[in-house]
């Protein structure tokens, strides 16, 4: 009995010594680093909450700004999600992390958007990242957008105008765009045409977009709860989608190059093996969220800022109307019509530079990092913010100011606007996104004008800039 008691004790003094030893060498490790300047805030939440708050009072810059003042440095260290983050601010560290894609850092996505999302672009990195990147290009290259886009996008927008704004005194933009660009991208990517089933995808899409960017806790009456079961749901709907389609591929009722999904059942990558059916409705969930949310974001505020200035928007109705004056009635638009509409353009992007649809991103090192004189570990999680970047006077004078000519000649300087990302994984959907902004601006000034209801209405970030009431609009003076 004292023998076994004994060995009880020997272990335990073991476990114990191994123990100090372990703590003794991470903090001499610890000691070892030269870390960047900052706080991890609070006990295991650190500072999410102050950073979530921020987007939610409608200044997601301001939790950065603060801690760069306070600091005196364009990087910092914080706590975020549970993780170990530096922030780099400015275009400098926007270039860092953008050209050292899959070499110092990869993408890294909290826990919320992996566990909804499963294995697709947005979450997969290294070789296998790069191959779904590859399979997907294909459908957002010049030749897909005039063999596959611009005509459905065309016919799409005119067929919305028609049944959610002619007629209407008052219309909500944000949620009737919302259908738009749902519908378009249903599409799209996978030809689906019935309203009811979009309207059953969209209701479940918009519960799975309030808890994509949330706290992970699977428990009844959480946002990620919620999230969780619409994300299953809408899994659900996708497979039996693949399932339809795989057997028409089959029966020859369908064809392989009619749109994304039949492309991804199709085509195998560079070393012949096909995307799983749970990868490509992954893929295909990843896509609808990216291929319509950030695009509803962006010509909502369009929306916003047009009806703000009144001489903005003449002048983007002039080459509207200029544009469609060299057309037959009834023609649709083509590709040489979009490259023309080139102040439309750079009104549509001094909009997301004030309003960027995606605040920022997050990286994950993959080696130990050395940035400005600081050490970042292997395995502390970075991030990059649009918002700080954009409304930087050293880059944009009078950066408050609405100002389409910062974008005329050369632009504003590399890595200070980025409302698309940069590098290698910069988004694929960036041209997607300006056919689908730009083809419905042209159909949209050359029937209404608008008024806001709420001049002053409050725009929050949670995760994306959103009006808290929709942007409700009246419309007024038909133009057509």
């Amino acid at each position: 009995m004292f023998a076994v008691m004994n060995a009880v004790l020997i272990f335990a003094a073991f476990i114990i010594l191994v123990c100090l030893l372990n703590l003794t060498v991470k903090r001499k490790g610890k000691k070892s680093w030269n870390l960047p300047p900052g706080s991890y805030g609070w006990p295991i939440l650190g500072e999410t909450g102050e950073f979530l708050r921020a987007g939610l009072d409608g200044t997601p810059e301001k939790f950065l700004e603060e801690r760069i003042n306070k600091y005196k440095s364009q990087i910092f260290k914080t706590k975020i999600m549970g993780e170990h983050m530096a922030i780099l601010c400015g275009p400098a560290g926007n270039k860092f992390l953008f050209s050292n894609e899959n070499k110092l850092v990869t993408g890294w996505w909290p826990s919320s958007v992996k566990k909804l999302l499963g294995r697709c672009i947005a979450t997969s990195g290294g070789d296998e990242g790069k191959q779904m990147r590859k399979m997907v290009s294909y459908f957002v290259t010049p030749d897909a957008f005039t063999k596959l886009y611009i005509k459905t996008m065309d016919i799409v927008s005119q067929q919305h105008l028609n049944t959610h704004w002619q007629g209407k005194e008052e219309v909500k933009v944000f949620p009737t765009i919302k259908l738009y660009t749902f519908e378009l991208a249903c599409r799209l990517f996978m030809s689906l045409e019935d309203p009811v089933q979009i309207s059953k995808l969209a209701t479940l899409f918009n519960i799975f977009l309030k808890g994509i960017i949330s706290v992970a806790v699977n428990f009844p009456g959480t946002r990620f709860y919620k999230a969780n079961k619409a994300t299953s749901a809408i899994k659900k709907q996708l497979q039996k989608i693949v399932r339809q389609r795989k057997v028409a591929l089959e029966q020859k009722n369908a064809v392989p190059s009619q749109d994304l999904l039949s492309h991804l059942l199709v085509t195998p990558d560079e070393k012949g093996k096909f995307m799983s059916e749970s990868v490509i409705i992954n893929n295909i969930l990843m896509l609808l969220f990216a291929g319509h949310d950030t695009s509803s974001v962006s010509i909502t505020m369009l929306m916003k800022e047009l009806a703000k200035l009144p001489e903005i928007y003449e002048k983007v109705l002039r080459e509207q109307n200029e544009i469609a004056s060299s057309k037959e009635a009834g023609e649709f638009l083509q590709w040489e019509d979009i490259q023309k509409m080139r102040y439309s353009w750079n009104v549509v992007s001094e909009t997301m530079r004030l309003w960027p649809p995606v605040i920022g991103s997050f990286r994950e090192a993959l080696v130990d990092i050395k940035y400005e004189g600081y050490d970042i570990p292997k395995g502390w999680k970075l991030y990059w913010s649009a918002t700080l970047t954009h409304r930087d006077p050293s880059f944009f004078r009078g950066y408050k100011n609405f100002d389409p000519s910062r974008f005329e000649g050369a632009g504003p300087a590399p890595f200070s606007y980025v409302p698309f990302g940069g590098g290698p994984r910069m988004c694929l959907g960036k041209e997607f996104a300006r056919l689908e902004i730009l083809i419905f601006l042209h159909n949209v000034v050359q029937r209404f004008r608008w008024k806001l209801k709420i001049p002053d209405e409050k725009i929050e970030y949670d995760p994306m800039p959103t009006p808290v009431q929709g942007l409700p609009v009246y419309l007024q003076y038909p133009n057509a």
